[in-house]
């Protein structure tokens, strides 16, 4: 009967060390940001596994599935109960001619004596033998009773039967006590008496525990007497799982066989115990097993195939496609992630092996380290991502978009430094003129005063020794970033690489320009403010319509306290086909009807007006199919940009900074 139980060391099966956190969100954020649902993206990169940074192959539960599943498949090809039933129905067929070879030999020598009263006892003793035989039934179980009550004239055939019923005594025990093997290889009366007091008195626990009585004998006396039994168990729960699911694993044994030969094995088992005068014991402790595990699926069926193999044997393979079968429901379950956790480490390492165990251990760990680093919170809606997780994410866009200016830098990318008051202070100094702030550089001053008039104090400054220190200049700035949300955005994939140049800009400005106001406007068939955070999960609304009008309108209004520079960045891969009616309502129409360039140019005029500046960002479009952007450009002075969504990041942010330089 197997209990599993153990112990492990820090370190044991773990061949890879945990993943970092912001290394997983990394992984996640492309899905995430295609698909905006943060539990789909997690469900997929748990069940499809991924590789790390350092090429390290972490398998996801979709191929430790294919394990479990190729694992299955070899157990049932090991064994067959009804194969080992045609082995026992063979001996008995060897037995019972060896000993009608011994009675045809008895009579040939009774014949050739010439005693005639020898003759005639020997055949009427030959033919009493045979009819004795003839008259047990056609089953196993009935012929192996029939033959235990029989005299055997062949020595050698009565011992091979003993040999058989001991095989099937012990084979049968082992069915269902499999673990205490070593001390059922001869059971004697004395072991089997044994036996059967441990299956009452566990019995009588079970059902004390049902009534709610205090236990006796109390698990611990109990453990005292027959622990035996039971290696590595600590509680009556510990007793009671694993009997019951090696009983259960006997009864999916059964259920594999045909209705024939389920009788027949049935039918072994019965004599069997009846024999050992442990029937009654067994009954009622099954009956218990199956009371105390409900859980448990006693009407499952195991299907062997293989050849040979004891009962015993076919129940351990029995028992482990049970734990294969769990094991499999638990791997292919829908939602992934969440059902993690729940995988039994020590299954996965019993039935797959030590690296399957590792990879599921360092999943979940993966999966535990998001809400340990607080990158993902859970809430009734379920999992979402976190302010945190959000600009880690757009830190991870901006460091991308970086890199890219790097490898494929833009013109006019350079960074001026200025002298001014208000910023962050630069490592570097230079001579004061008349008319600047005297913000003295004091060393570089001493300095100068000590090279001109040489060591010794007083020190006396003139005029030209003094240096000012240089800030970086610093100025309140407003951006509202404008995204086209129609559905074309999402047919064309231009909606990942715009959802990525927001975060990564809105990260810029938030961590380098903290003072500057910044927010972000969807628009479609009308616009929306949209929350920073909801940007990852951003999905297209399948409204028709691309109401700029709207979005200048809302990103006008968003910035009417701000002062300073302020502009609205438009991400857009067409003409404006909506506007709002004068009752508030959205009007469609393409190709765009007149009214609706007239009143998104109204807009226009609005934001001109008052000072915003509008750059657009026209993706994947050629210029005489979007000529109003070229109108936007000369009434507001805005600056146009015709680019692939590939350059969407990189061109924006370079503009971005550029803008924000004081030369």
């Amino acid at each position: 009967m197997p209990i599993r139980y153990g112990f492990r060391r820090p370190g044991d099966d773990d061949d890879f060390e945990d993943l970092d956190p912001d290394e997983l969100l990394a992984l996640l954020s492309d899905d995430l940001l295609e698909h905006g649902d943060l539990e789909a993206a997690m469900d997929r990169l748990v069940r499809d596994g991924f590789t790390t940074s350092d090429g390290q192959r972490v398998e996801g539960l979709a191929e430790l599935l294919e394990r479990a599943r190729a694992r299955r498949r070899e157990i049932e090809d090991q064994v067959d109960p009804a194969d080992e039933l045609s082995r026992y129905r063979e001996r008995l067929d060897e037995i019972e001619r060896v000993e009608d070879e011994a009675l045809d030999q008895l009579e040939a020598e009774a014949t050739d004596s010439g005693d005639e009263r020898r003759r005639e006892v020997t055949e009427e003793y030959v033919r009493g033998q045979r009819l004795r035989r003839s008259l047990s039934g056609t089953s196993l179980a009935d012929r192996v009773e029939s033959l235990q009550s029989y005299e055997f004239t062949s020595s050698q055939a009565r011992e091979s039967f003993e040999a058989l019923v001991d095989e099937l005594r012990a084979d049968v025990l082992n069915t269902y006590f499999e673990q205490s093997k070593q001390f059922l290889e001869n059971p004697d009366p004395a072991a089997l008496a044994r036996m059967r007091e441990m299956m009452d008195a566990l019995s009588t626990m079970i059902e004390q525990d049902r009534r709610g009585e205090p236990l006796d004998p109390s698990f611990d006396s109990f453990m005292e007497r027959f622990g035996e039994y039971f290696p590595g168990a600590t509680s009556l729960e510990d007793v009671v799982r694993a009997m019951a699911e090696r009983a259960a694993a006997a009864e999916a044994m059964f259920n594999g066989l045909s209705s024939a030969q389920q009788a027949e094995l049935r039918g072994l088992v019965e004599s069997m115990l009846g024999d050992m005068d442990l029937d009654l014991s067994m009954h009622r402790l099954v009956s218990n097993l199956r009371q105390a595990t409900p859980d448990i699926d006693w009407h499952r069926t195991a299907r062997l195939r293989g050849t040979g193999g004891s009962f015993a044997d076919a129940t351990t393979s029995a028992e482990q496609l049970g734990q294969l079968r769990e094991l499999e429901e638990f791997l292919g379950r829908a939602n992934a992630a969440e059902g993690l956790p729940e995988v039994d480490l020590e299954s996965v390492r019993r039935n797959l092996g030590p690296d399957a165990a590792a990879h599921v251990a360092r999943l979940q760990r993966a999966m535990r380290s998001l809400r340990d680093q607080g990158f993902v919170d859970r809430t009734r809606d379920g999992l979402s991502l976190s302010a945190k997780g959000v600009r880690q994410i757009g830190q991870h866009a901006l460091r991308d978009l970086f890199a890219e200016l790097r490898h494929a830098p833009v013109a006019g990318a350079h960074r001026d430094a200025t002298i001014a008051r208000g910023g962050d202070r630069e490592e570097t100094a230079t001579a004061w003129e008349p008319g600047q702030p005297l913000n003295l550089h004091l060393s570089r001053t001493l300095r100068n005063a000590i090279a001109r008039s040489g060591p010794g104090t007083p020190i006396r400054l003139h005029p030209e020794d003094f240096e000012v220190e240089e800030y970086e200049a610093t100025r309140r700035s407003a951006t509202v970033f404008a995204i086209d949300l129609s559905l074309s955005m999402a047919m064309r994939g231009n909606l990942v690489p715009a959802k990525k140049m927001v975060l990564a800009l809105t990260q810029l400005i938030r961590t380098k320009f903290p003072r500057d106001f910044v927010a972000v406007v969807g628009f479609a068939e009308t616009a929306q403010e949209l929350r920073i955070e909801d940007v990852p999960a951003l999905t297209i609304d399948y409204a028709y319509g691309t109401n700029l009008q709207h979005a200048l309108a809302l990103g006008r209004h968003l910035m009417r306290a701000e002062r300073g520079e302020r502009q609205i960045v438009v991400v857009t891969d067409g003409e404006p086909t909506a506007h709002l009616m004068d009752d508030g309502q959205p009007y469609f129409a393409w190709p765009p009807v007149r009214e609706t360039l007239e009143r998104t140019m109204a807009e226009v005029l609005r934001c001109t007006k008052a000072g915003i500046v509008i750059n657009t960002f026209a993706l994947d479009i050629e210029r005489s199919q979007f000529p109003f952007v070229e109108q936007i450009g000369r009434v507001n002075r805005g600056r146009t940009f015709y680019t692939s969504v590939d350059e969407l990041g990189r061109y924006v942010l370079d503009d971005f900074v550029r803008s924000r330089r004081v030369g």
